[in-house]
């Protein structure tokens, strides 16, 4: 467990020096306290630091979240290779690569690429931000019991700036994802996946998306998580009024939190901050949906065979009980709409897709209100609808 806290804790340090926002100086002390201080959620303590023309080592790093935890995890350590200054008090970083070696979890070629830091973070801007072009991680691998039980083949992400700055394209995918479920401990959990033919997993996960500075819209074109002979799993959402403003105002609350001494009373002062901040927000419009790689009727003849009965003839009586079911959830916009697209995958599994597109965009108080003080019209506000087995 502690080795897998060492790569959680790399990854994290990955992100935040990608995300995050300041100065930078070849000089040890100040290195470190300038890349703190643009931290959004830890900060980063070195044993030592080593400089080296413009080759820079933080040896022994460990990563503290702000919330004050008495340690920080250990990630190993951090060198930064080909530190430039950019002409404008600020700095460039060619590679950022992160060394860890574990006997429960193992990981090589953590690293991000052509790093920016700017010298002004003062001004809410893409060019106060900390940039990264490309990321890398990998392959990793989990050992239990002296076996493999999750390996990855490798992991790439990456960022570009749109034209005239008005915000950013992202890009992340993982691949040769194993994993070994044979290895499950729990014994009813262990048969019930043998049953099913579900011992191994094989399968990827990508994520595409943008974000636009100006509106605070946030695209997320799609995550999905495609396993071999199980199915994808893909979801998208639209949102606007994350602008760079709200962003520095969660910097902001973030540090206030680190630095009030009494930390429950700090909490709960964030946490209205934060609902208050909320406020800022509009849902644009958000789907999930599965298609079946066969993992639909296996999981139905299992379930069948339990209680004497086959695949189909569950998958029947499951017809049966669905507008029961659905009326007991007082959604009657959406009831006939659910137990028709149940049953039509019930019937031919291919693929099941939620989706919530309201005509104009909504506020999120008005979601919480309705939430709070009517639920069963959620589905109309928020523009839901249920189908099954859509043409691709």
């Amino acid at each position: 467990m502690k080795n897998i806290r060492s790569l959680r804790y790399a990854l994290a340090a990955a992100t935040v020096l990608g995300f995050g926002g300041n100065a930078f100086a070849l000089d040890g002390n100040d290195l470190v306290a300038k890349i703190n201080a643009g931290l959004q959620s830890a900060k980063l303590t070195p044993a030592s630091v080593e400089v080296s023309g413009s080759t820079v080592t933080l040896k022994g790093v460990k990563v503290q979240p702000l919330e004050g935890a008495s340690e920080g995890g250990a990630i190993g350590d951090v060198v930064l290779n080909n530190v430039e200054e950019d002409g404008s008090g600020g700095y460039t970083i060619e590679k950022a690569a992160f060394t860890n070696d574990g006997v429960t979890l193992t990981a090589s070629d953590i690293a991000l690429n052509n790093i920016s830091i700017p010298g002004d973070v003062s001004k809410p801007s893409l060019d106060s931000m900390i940039f990264y072009e490309t990321g890398h991680v990998g392959p990793a691998k989990i050992v239990k019991g002296g076996a493999e039980v999750l390996t990855l083949a490798s992991t790439d992400f990456s960022m570009s700036k749109m034209d005239d700055n008005a915000g950013l394209e992202f890009e992340f995918g993982a691949t040769g994802l194993k994993a070994d479920l044979s290895k499950v401990e729990d014994p009813k959990a262990k048969e019930t996946l043998e049953k099913i033919k579900l011992t191994s997993l094989d399968g990827e996960i990508h994520m595409a998306g943008s974000w636009e500075t100006a509106s605070g819209t946030i695209d997320l074109d799609s995550i999905n998580v495609d396993f071999k002979d199980v199915g994808a799993l893909s979801l998208a959402f639209n949102l606007s009024g994350y602008t760079l403003e709200l962003v520095k105002s969660l910097q902001e609350q973030m540090k206030a939190l680190e630095s009030n001494p009494n930390k429950e009373a700090a909490q709960q002062a964030a946490g209205l901050a934060m609902m208050g901040l909320a406020q800022q927000l509009t849902f644009n419009s958000a789907s999930i949906s599965f298609d079946d790689a066969s993992i639909t009727s296996r999981v139905l003849d299992y379930v069948g065979s339990e209680q004497g009965m086959s695949g189909r003839q569950f998958a029947q009586s499951l017809k049966g009980m669905v507008p029961i079911m659905v009326a007991q959830l007082n959604i009657p916009d959406l009831q006939n709409a659910i137990t028709e697209a149940v049953n039509t995958y019930l019937d031919d599994p291919k693929n099941l897709t939620i989706s919530a597109e309201p005509e104009k965009g909504v506020p999120f108080p008005q979601i919480i209100g309705a939430a709070m003080g009517a639920p069963q019209t959620l589905p109309k506000v928020l523009g839901v609808t249920v189908t099954a087995n859509d043409a691709d």
